[in-house]
């Protein structure tokens, strides 16, 4: 389902992933207001739909849904050819799909779980305690969670890469998360490993994650210094961000960049979170909205650049 905006050539053109919800409906509302034409994506097409009516309802007209799903090849291929028949270029693509790796025991959009009360006088160190106790995490669920996080941005970035090499100011944001810092492996040797941007090749990451599988599976990972708790959606996002660097190098006619939009209240965190999704979601938009020339293979936290360990 595609809508029909005619944009003038200089416009820039945008696609968030997962964007019928959560951060990416707030990123796509904020780029969308700072008169960028968003091509906002979901999985579900009645969602995603009903996402661009809210956005057209409250003023915002040039944005266009288009069916998504990150795990999917010809989905991805099927965005690809509409972005280059549509507009022939991408200028900013914001990597927000995710999902937590884990299996809720609370229904996360339930709406009692919301109740403010339930957080109540709760830090965030007790709020993610909570969230651990209402979460199960087996094999399967940590294997979803390293092909929708990793490997479904990776694959997403790839298609669209040509389309963002044809804009004069082409920029990638892969919303991150503080639980992607190094500082979290116990494995000091792969810690530096994954820090080593210079060394670290994408065939590497992909032995590292497939080593993790195994160590899961094999109910190692503490002695072999693997993050504990949210395991896969920690080392998904460390992958991602070690992979974002080795774009950043490659390609520094773009500009690669990760940004983590603190502890938000949305359904991957059960509405534990401490800010709202327009709160997290401007930080992502920041940096997709840095000055042209500006940093490349940065990790920004909280809208400020912040170190990868």
């Amino acid at each position: 389902m595609e809508g029909a905006i005619s944009s003038p050539p200089n416009t820039r053109i945008a696609v968030v992933t997962g964007g019928n919800k959560g951060i990416g409906l707030e990123v796509c509302r904020q780029l969308a207001g700072d008169g960028v034409t968003v091509v906002l994506t979901a999985r579900d097409e009645a969602r995603g739909a009903a996402a661009v009516e809210k956005l057209k309802e409250a003023g915002l007209s040039d944005v266009i849904f288009h069916q998504l799903e990150i795990t999917d090849a010809p989905s991805i291929a099927r965005l690809a050819d509409f972005l280059k028949a549509r507009f022939g270029k991408l200028d900013i693509l914001v990597n927000n799909a995710a999902v937590g790796g884990v299996e809720y025991v609370q229904d996360p959009v339930d709406g009692s779980v919301t109740n403010e009360e339930k957080f109540s006088g709760m830090d965030a160190r007790r709020r993610l305690e909570w969230m651990w106790e209402n979460c199960r995490e087996t094999y399967d669920t940590a294997k979803e969670g390293l092909q929708t996080n990793y490997y479904g941005t990776k694959h997403v970035t790839e298609a669209l890469l040509p389309l963002l090499q044809a804009s004069s100011d082409g920029r990638i944001v892969n919303v991150s998360s503080g639980w992607g810092l190094l500082r979290l492996f116990n494995n000091e040797e792969l810690k530096q490993e994954l820090n080593d941007i210079e060394s670290l090749t994408e065939e590497r990451l992909d032995e590292v994650l497939g080593n993790f599988l195994k160590d899961f599976e094999a109910g190692t990972m503490e002695s072999r210094g693997w993050p504990m708790a949210f395991s896969a959606y920690k080392v998904a996002k460390a992958a991602m961000n070690a992979y974002s660097r080795i774009l950043a190098r490659r390609h520094p006619e773009l500009r690669v960049n990760c940004a983590h939009p603190g502890y938000v209240k949305t359904d991957i965190t059960i509405n534990s979170g401490l800010l709202t999704p327009e709160e997290g979601a401007s930080n992502v938009t920041k940096v997709a909205l840095l000055p042209a020339g500006g940093p490349t293979g940065v990790y920004f936290a909280l809208g400020q650049e912040a170190p990868f360990v």
